[in-house]
């Protein structure tokens, strides 16, 4: 395989077609050291012309962001030590872990469910540690919740129902423990948010035991009031867009338009050259075993070969680690980000719906004669809802983005430093046999030379 980032190997190895012309683009961020760092800076800049490839916390807010200049001789470990947050770690209040996944096989489904561990010195918990279980249906309640009470706040997304792209099958092992790490993290973005922490669902979710919680659930709102809520929404959409749509949120829609575009291209790149790295590692594996097998038969060269296939079982190995540095790292921050385009796009119409009612209240009222008291007060309320949704999405807007910059130079960094350790042990790989092989030539060249 000739990929970009491919191991250096002697010529006579094998291997398939690398992704070509098309996956350059990602090529940056997946085979070479110096890319992910120029991916990250400019990650929303991409090429149109790679539009159509075929493809699949802490919180922390940056009070100084340096350009990496790559003239400038630094390591990666401290570039990311040139950002500051605004709060450390020691005023953290609460801390939540989700591990221990179960599975449960009933006569009519089988399911997972995950213990959740909540630690806090707030004083509105009654308790300072919480155990509970929790399957995938409570974090989706959570969610649903989170959105209903705050419907301008862009909250976490959750990892999907089912399993896409057949990475891997359901319930399986790896399924699991990515779903765990993506519940993880969902809990604690939404711990760390200075509005959603102090959500009451959020803290019903921590400390109520399984019937307790069933039993919340059930005091939500009607079947006829959530039909109101949709035939609003219906209503807002068929209106079109909003009239009076300040010039900020027009420019975050075609942000985010732009955002999920390349994203999304991203994600689906960076999953193709994964596969192919996967593939190319599964040859490697039998390609090496071939040479010490020739090389019982070949007594001249058999060092040579049986070097040679050293050789490649050492890259192979650095190649494994490579891979699970992607899949640990870089892939699922990506896929995040992927799901975070979907929710902001979401949020950005909710905010449109409530001014679209505003909208619609202003017109009804300049064509009505009697009940102007009436409607001028239902306006007023109106107006404040809508400045509390703008609010609060400006104000949200500006630290997820703050977020997300961090993430992605920090991922990006740390595929810079995993291709470095991985270039430098391949190269010193073969550097070593080369010298050795050169070794062999001057003596068997002495061993000529004698009378």
């Amino acid at each position: 395989m000739e990929t970009e980032g491919r191991v250096p190997e002697p010529a006579l190895c094998a291997g398939g077609e690398g992704p070509g012309a098309d996956s350059h683009l990602a090529a940056g961020a997946l085979g070479t050291a110096r890319g992910p760092l120029l991916a990250a800076a400019e990650v929303l800049a991409l090429d149109d012309e790679e539009d159509d490839l075929e493809v699949f916390s802490k919180d922390a807010s940056l009070t100084e962001v340096n350009s990496f200049s790559p003239s400038v001789p630094i390591s990666p470990s401290s570039m990311i030590n040139q950002y500051k947050f605004e709060d450390g770690p020691e005023l953290r209040d609460l801390f939540i872990t989700v591990d221990d996944p179960e599975s449960h096989i009933t006569a009519i489904e089988t399911f997972i469910t995950y213990r959740v561990v909540t630690k806090t010195t707030r004083g509105e918990f009654d308790s300072s540690e919480y155990e509970v279980r929790r399957r995938y249906q409570d974090f989706l309640w959570l969610k649903s919740k989170l959105e209903e009470a705050h419907p301008t706040l862009i909250i976490p997304p959750l990892p999907e129902k089912f399993i896409m792209r057949g990475m891997v099958e359901r319930f399986s092992d790896e399924f699991i423990e990515t779903r765990r790490k993506a519940l993880h993290k969902f809990l604690n973005r939404i711990a760390d948010h200075p509005t959603l922490t102090f959500n009451e669902d959020f803290k019903i979710f921590l400390i109520a035991q399984a019937w307790e919680l069933s039993s919340h659930k059930k005091q939500g709102p009607g079947l006829l009031s959530r039909m109101g809520q949709t035939v609003r929404a219906v209503a807002s959409s068929v209106r079109g867009a909003v009239k009076n749509r300040p010039e900020m949120f027009t420019e975050m829609n075609n942000y985010m338009e732009t955002f999920s575009q390349k994203i999304n291209l991203l994600d689906k790149i960076a999953h193709r050259i994964y596969k192919e790295e996967r593939d190319y590692c599964n040859e490697m594996k039998e390609y090496g075993p071939i040479h010490t097998l020739w090389s019982a038969s070949e007594e001249a060269i058999g060092d040579s070969l049986r070097g040679l296939a050293g050789c490649i079982e050492r890259c192979c190995r650095a190649t494994e680690r490579r891979m699970a540095g992607l899949s640990e790292h870089l892939l699922p921050m990506l896929h995040e980000y992927v799901l975070y385009s979907e929710i902001l796009m979401g949020v950005l119409k909710r905010r449109d719906q409530i001014q679209g009612e505003l909208d619609s209240r202003v017109d009804a009222l300049a064509n009505k004669k009697t009940e102007k008291d009436l409607f001028s007060e239902e306006i007023g309320k109106l107006e404040d809802k809508v400045e509390r949704a703008n609010n609060a999405l400006k104000a949200d807007w500006d630290r997820w983005k703050q977020n997300m910059q961090w993430d992605m130079r920090s991922t990006f960094t740390n595929v810079a430093e995993n291709n470095l350790r991985y270039y430098e042990e391949c190269l010193a790989t073969w550097e070593s046999f080369l010298a050795s092989q050169t070794v062999d030539l001057h003596v068997d060249e002495d061993s000529e030379d004698r009378p």
